[in-house]
């Protein structure tokens, strides 16, 4: 894991065209703003991890257990 330190308004760039801005710290809380482009999906992790556990659940359907 790459750990960095920026302050507000500082950047980080990830690969040639997804850019992190530390927008406000307040205590314990870190404000971000991303720019990607409108293909590149950004979720929170705890979404992502909800989404990937629907496809699992959506996968294991077979034909049968749907009613015609």
């Amino acid at each position: 894991m790459l750990v960095l330190t920026r302050k507000v308004n500082q950047t980080i760039i990830i690969g040639d065209n997804v850019e992190v801005v530390v927008l406000e710290v307040r205590g314990e809380q870190v404000r971000l703003g991303i720019r990607a482009p409108r293909d590149v999906t950004v979720h929170r992790k705890e979404i992502y991890e909800q989404i990937a556990e629907e496809n699992r659940g959506a996968a294991e359907v077979r034909p049968e257990d749907i009613p015609e």
